[in-house]
């Protein structure tokens, strides 16, 4: 069985690193299983991406696509373009695509269209707010998918609401914190650690990026005055994207706790989020690392498309109000904030149950 591996930007990665490891695992047991890794390039920073593979153990990708840049549309359609001929001079059995990126939907599409046979890993999770790009992939990807891998019962309930067959879905847990737990004794401290003199469980990680947040100067700056003052004077490390670090020095913000560095390594991000006092985040998959780590999260959104995160997890929607922020972290600072649990199946198995399942569909697949 020939599968076609689909990684488009930074958090896919985390999400194959599995899935290619428990592929060789499989193999090396006797079984006809290879894949082909393809890189859209829908976001590539050199270094950045470098990291990753090396960090990760993943392999250099069999081709990069180079497809990034442009508006939604032009990205998606320089995808598919790009794919299209790929996937036509190396034909798969099986493309495999992960999470909600602009890639994953677009090599869906043109999967189907060449009649081959299309699995998503983190089917079925679902925000209800259509006005987020990865809402759309990943309605449309769901639509087109033949083999549904889930990370929650609530994921399975909502593709069987939409009507797909329960036989096609796959209740496996989530490969991301499958490469959380492996690479938690691994982790290590950035820079920042020494040069702000960061103490365990007495810093905050901050992360923003949704247009919501960071793109109106002005909301920008009360939500980012609103978490400096909460904090009580103590350092807050913020990993900042180029466009919102020049949004913040345009309105001014500047703190002697704020710490505004550059993205980080996935061993170095995940040091800082392990031992933070809390995580304030408008962002997804770290909600669900936070919750494994048992650190508290504040999330600045007003939905989620983990919604596991917030009933059993650690995590708490707090909206996009800024007034909301200094009531959160009060709760933190006075130890009240909820302990959490963690989700079924997320327990570092979720690929090697991703593969058994398709070596036992290999037959229908092929």
């Amino acid at each position: 069985m020939k599968i076609t591996i689909i990684a488009g930007a930074r958090p896919n990665f985390m999400k194959i690193a599995p899935i290619i490891e428990a592929i060789n695992t499989a193999r090396s047991k006797g079984n006809n299983i290879s894949y082909r890794l393809v890189h859209t390039g829908q976001h590539y920073d050199k270094n950045m991406s470098d990291s990753f593979f090396a960090q990760l153990g993943i392999p250099q990708p069999d081709v990069n696509l180079e497809s990034g840049g442009g508006s939604q549309a032009e990205q998606t359609a320089n995808i598919m373009i790009r794919f299209e001929k790929e996937l036509i001079q190396n034909p798969a059995d099986l493309v495999l695509v992960v999470g909600d990126v602009t890639s994953t939907m677009a090599c869906s599409i043109v999967a189907k269209k060449l009649v081959t046979r299309v699995a998503h890993v983190e089917a079925g999770i679902r925000s209800g707010d259509i006005s987020m790009p990865e809402e759309v992939n990943r309605v449309v990807t769901d639509a087109l998918a033949d083999y549904f891998f889930t990370t929650s019962e609530i994921a399975n309930d909502n593709l069987q609401k939409s009507g797909i067959d329960s036989k096609r879905i796959f209740f496996v847990g989530n490969t991301m914190i499958d490469t959380l737990l492996k690479n938690e004794k691994r982790f290590i401290p950035p820079l920042i650690w020494e040069e702000a003199s960061l103490k365990m469980k007495n810093y905050f990680v901050l992360t923003l990026h949704r247009p919501a947040n960071v793109d109106d100067g002005l909301n920008l700056k009360e939500l980012m005055n609103e978490i400096i003052t909460s904090a009580q004077g103590l350092p807050i490390i913020f990993p900042v994207h180029p466009r919102t670090a020049k949004n913040l020095k345009e309105v001014g913000i500047a703190a002697s706790n704020l710490y505004l560095v550059d993205p980080l390594s996935y061993l170095e991000f995940n040091y800082l989020v392990k031992n933070a006092k809390a995580v304030i985040t408008d962002s997804g998959g770290i909600t669900e690392e936070t919750t494994v780590m048992g650190v508290p999260c504040i999330t600045l959104r007003d939905n989620t498309e983990r919604p596991e995160t917030v009933r059993i997890g650690t995590n708490e929607l707090i909206g996009t109000n800024p007034k909301n922020i200094r009531p959160a972290i009060d709760r933190v600072f006075l130890g009240t904030w909820k302990k959490g649990g963690i989700p079924e199946f997320w327990d570092g198995k979720a690929a090697e149950r991703i593969i058994s399942s398709l070596i036992t569909l290999k037959s229908s697949i092929q």
